[in-house]
């Protein structure tokens, strides 16, 4: 890859700029710089980050080298700073201020500003190079994610669309189900989750098999089904426990069964009130699987344990004599009534089993 030194204008950059992400995306620099190419993540810098660039230009402070394609056309790709070229961008054609202050109020400062110069390398070689270079580059800074590295791989019509579903501020997938899912959809979170879930964790298969699709509605149609899905089968929302659960495996396991949604929120009303489970969360996933692991049922504690393996002087009451007699170390806690038949995690309904009865007991 060839790559050479140029010093851009600020007054250069901002002629002809455009942020429409819908039709035209991001441009510049007199319609000739494609800001936001396919491969590149969207736009993250929060307010911090984004003032703190004006601030550096407003004081005629260097910002970081930046880094351009130059394409057989003559027109160029924003390989690295992206993030610092909207943020000045966006200020100098006055969609935001800083303490109160617009560009166009900057009588003084107007024309240091788009008299600042940009250092730019311009760099030419072919789509390999490129994107070689540009996961190179990106090492610091915020870092790429997994995903937004996968989408500099799969670029194509179907990222695109799949894009306008999950990767947008606002989009309509968080809109729908921003109390079931976590994380932000401008840094790929939302897609990344559900293409975790269609493809059972195989996402580069899954991007690689549809690349060049020409949408991405069966994407799209798999994340309403799980969604309407979570909600009709649970149907009293409680953020704090369901929001990031696994709802799409939950819906590739379970969606064939046929559920009572009544009788389901009864049984989690119930569990949600049960001070032996401590992982609330996992009612979710037990409910549907009765598997009690994901309740972490609350355990007995050491000293408890101490006074009943003393009450039974080392004795494991399933042993034949003489060889059940064990040390400590070599025996469990155990419930003698179990919790799933109503018995609390108390000294009463403690014994001490050793190892090999405990086991043989938790397989029945």
């Amino acid at each position: 890859m060839e790559i050479k030194l140029k010093e851009i204008l600020v007054r250069d950059l901002v002629e002809g700029y455009e942020n429409n992400d819908v039709e035209n995306g991001v441009i510049g620099y007199g319609g000739k710089l494609n800001i936001r190419p396919k491969y590149q993540r969207e736009y993250v810098y929060g307010d911090k980050e984004r003032n703190k660039v004006i601030e550096t230009v407003q004081k005629s402070f260097p910002l970081n080298v930046m880094y351009w394609v130059v394409n057989s056309d003559g027109t160029f790709e924003v390989l690295d700073g992206q993030q610092r070229t909207i943020s000045i961008c966006d200020y100098v054609t006055g969609k935001f201020s800083i303490n109160d202050e617009y560009f166009h109020t900057r009588i003084d400062k107007q024309e240091q500003i788009l008299n600042y110069k940009l250092m730019v390398y311009l760099c030419e070689g072919d789509d390999s190079e490129k994107l070689d270079w540009f996961e190179t580059i990106n090492i610091a800074g915020l870092k790429l994610s997994d995903q937004e590295l996968r989408n500099a791989i799969y670029t194509g019509p179907w990222l695109s669309d799949a894009k306008k579903y999950f990767s947008k501020t606002g989009c309509v997938a968080y809109q729908m189900a921003s109390d079931y899912m976590k994380g932000t959809p401008n840094r790929q979170e939302y897609l990344e989750t559900v293409l975790k879930w269609i493809s059972n964790n195989e996402i580069k298969k899954y991007m690689s098999d549809y690349q060049h699709n020409p949408t991405a509605i069966e994407l799209w149609n798999y994340f309403n089904n799980v969604i309407n899905w979570a909600k009709s089968t649970f149907i009293v929302l409680r953020k704090k426990e369901m929001n990031g659960q696994e709802w799409g495996f939950l819906y590739n396991e379970h969606k064939d069964k046929i559920l009572d949604p009544k009788k389901i929120e009864d049984e989690i009303s119930q569990l949600m009130q049960d001070d032996e489970v401590t992982n609330k969360r996992g009612i979710y996933q037990y409910v549907l699987n009765r598997n009690e692991k994901h309740l972490s049922l609350r355990a007995f504690d050491d000293k408890t344990k101490r006074a009943v393996y003393e009450k039974q002087k080392g004795i494991c009451p399933q042993c034949t004599p003489p060889n059940n007699h064990h040390e400590l170390k070599d025996m469990q806690a155990d419930h003698i009534t179990p919790w799933s038949k109503g018995g609390k995690t108390t000294i009463e309904n403690c014994q001490m089993l050793c190892n090999d009865c405990n086991r043989r007991k938790s397989n029945i």
